[in-house]
């Protein structure tokens, strides 16, 4: 018995990489996987697959590893920042195998530039695959569960959320993608907040692993024998677990390479420096914020800076 029997999920971006190793994941443990990919390139340009009906490509590639496994899988290849396509993909599951029970949203791609030198479009499009793609799923499935929750069902629902270690910390020269996925990680704690009401966990992972979005930027190219701490099959049996029945937490954020994992504490409200009933002069403001600065813990560094 897996720990996934019978459930279905969407696993978006699946082609390759994180996905895909979360694709057959779940697969292993038991559920029926929708496999979602684009097809793309990693910096968002056209690849194998080109709308959401038309299943080749990446994703169809994983449905076969499913397959031959002796899984239960389907391809699609929506664009998840479309809000009708990925409403379709929500629909795929439900048509397809009866219900959906865990969403896993992970798609997404790069287009690296520091701050200063960065395009609107080069800002506006990965803001749009990673934020909203991860809202428009989400909001489609929510759907389909408060419906099931409204009806007197007991759901018991999952949804992941994939952030990074850019989005908690920032990375120099990635500005856009930190600020997209430090927006994710709040719509975890957000969705949370708001969903748990129709029987969904909601939670998130910040993986560190070695995929064509990281590859001879942080890692190299090829894997080491032996070990291989940044396989990103090592963060799978974190998301498998988030999106199955068992997960008993929601509203949290987790980091995860290779056999370790932690929970991240997100904003918290700082040391307190006041000056009693009335309002601060101008003139009183820096050394209060120095004040409250020296009493809380340091911030972490941001990735790269420095170097």
């Amino acid at each position: 018995m897996g720990s996934c029997d019978g459930r279905v999920a969407i696993v978006t971006g699946a082609g390759r990489g994180l996905g895909r190793a979360h694709a057959l994941a779940f697969a292993a443990e038991g559920a029926s996987v929708v496999v979602n990919d684009l097809g793309v390139s990693r910096e968002g340009t056209s690849g194998d697959s080109a709308s959401a009906s038309q299943e080749v490509g990446p994703a169809s590639r994983v449905v076969a590893e499913i397959m031959a496994m002796g899984g239960s899988a389907v391809a699609n290849g929506a664009d998840v920042a479309d809000w009708d396509e990925a409403e379709a993909m929500v629909a795929q599951a439900v048509d397809t195998f009866g219900r959906l029970d865990t969403l896993v949203c992970n798609a997404g791609f790069l287009r690296d530039r520091m701050l200063a030198n960065m395009s609107e479009e080069e800002w506006d499009s990965v803001v749009r695959v990673h934020l909203k793609g991860h809202f428009a799923p989400a909001r489609h499935a929510i759907a389909h569960w408060r419906n099931r929750s409204k009806a007197g069902e007991d759901v018991e629902a999952r949804v992941v959320m994939t952030s990074s270690g850019a989005g908690l910390m920032g990375s120099i020269g990635q500005g856009n993608y930190a600020a997209a996925k430090a927006g994710i990680a709040l719509l975890v704690v957000q969705g949370a907040a708001e969903w748990g009401r129709y029987g969904v966990a909601v939670n998130g992972v910040a993986p560190d692993a070695r995929t064509r979005m990281t590859e001879g930027v942080f890692y190299g190219e090829e894997p080491p024998v032996g070990w291989d701490e940044k396989d990103p099959a090592n963060v799978s049996p974190l998301v498998v677990w988030l999106g199955s029945g068992a997960c008993d937490v929601t509203g949290r954020m987790f980091e995860a390479t290779g056999g370790q994992l932690n929970v991240c504490d997100g904003w918290q409200h700082g040391p307190t420096v006041g000056v009693g009933e009335r309002r601060f002069e101008v003139d009183e403001i820096g050394a209060a914020v120095h004040e409250s600065i020296a009493a809380a813990p340091e911030p972490a560094p941001v990735f790269g800076a420095g170097d």
